[in-house]
Formats: C-alpha cells, structure tokens, sequence
C-alpha cells in the first residue's frame, strides 16, 4: 500500500512481513530500507504504481542490517548504499540530512532528520516512544538503547516515519 506522507515522500508497507519502505524525492531518489523478499512482489508494484523502476533510485539508505529491512537489496544494483558503516559518506552526500546513530535495537541502528520528518527505523514506532525496536536479540543492548531513547528525546520533528506500523 502507497501512503503520501508529503509531495515527494511517500511510504510503501506491506501485507507480507517487512518494514515499510520510504521513497524521498529530492535532487536524487532515495529509498530508506527496501523490505523483505515476503513482500518483494508488493514492491514491484507499488514501484510500478509510481512509475518508478529500479534503475531510478539513485540511493539507498537503511536504517539497520536485519532480514526485513535489506533482502531486496539485489534488486537494487545500481543505486549507492548508505549505513551506519559508511555514515560519515552519507552526512556529506546529503548535508539536508542529519543521521544520528543510536544504538541499542542494533549496534548499527540510525536515524535520519530530514526537514521535520524522522525516519526512526526500528528505534521507535510511536512519537511518544511507547513502542520501541525490540532488545531481546542477540545484537541488542538495553542499556545502550536506554541512552539512545534520551538523546532521541532531544531530537525535534513533527511526522514520524518508522521502520513498522503498529
């Protein structure tokens, strides 16, 4: 399903398992996160809906490594990849962005601040921070997500944009 966030954002979720997928339509195409390969066909056609092809995302950016956010990733070979692994590249390809890496989902996970809309991924899923990315997993740290939680409360925006719908 297509949801129109503003005039060039736009969030693609799923009924197969998978997070959502952003589309920002700036100087360049930059997709945030491409899903799981459960809902890769819905992906193709909500692209399709949008006249979109694969070739036309210039950029790449996930927010965490994990199965739901990055097996579409083949598809997507001519676009450039942005992480936490090279985020220092990403802040100077798109000073309009301002990436925060906040740790505790993952050790990996960031955020990014574009105008007043954050793209949270998995960090959390709610504004008032009820639901947060689990940290149960063997990557996660509690303590690590305890502290990220706070220096995400400092951070200002008005339209979330995260990893899942609750």
């Amino acid at each position: 399903m297509i949801n129109k966030i503003k005039e060039n954002l736009y969030q693609l979720h799923f009924h197969n398992f998978s997070s959502c997928v952003y589309l920002l339509k700036l100087q360049n195409l930059i997709m945030i996160d491409v899903g799981s390969t459960a809902a890769k066909q819905e992906l193709l056609e909500d692209l399709q809906k949008l006249n979109i092809g694969f070739k036309n995302i210039d950029a790449i950016i996930l927010t965490h490594d994990h199965y739901d956010h990055v097996e579409n990733l083949e598809m997507f070979k001519d676009s450039k990849i942005y992480s936490f692994k090279n985020i220092e590249e990403l802040k100077k390809d798109f000073p309009e962005f301002k990436v925060f890496h906040l740790p505790g989902h993952t050790q990996e996970d960031i955020v990014i601040l574009w105008e007043d809309v954050l793209f949270s991924g998995d960090v959390i899923f709610d504004k008032n921070h009820n639901y947060i990315g689990r940290n149960d997993l063997p990557e996660s740290n509690p303590e690590k997500q305890k502290k990220s939680l706070e220096k995400l409360k400092k951070i200002k925006y008005e339209v979330l944009c995260a990893g899942h719908l609750i």
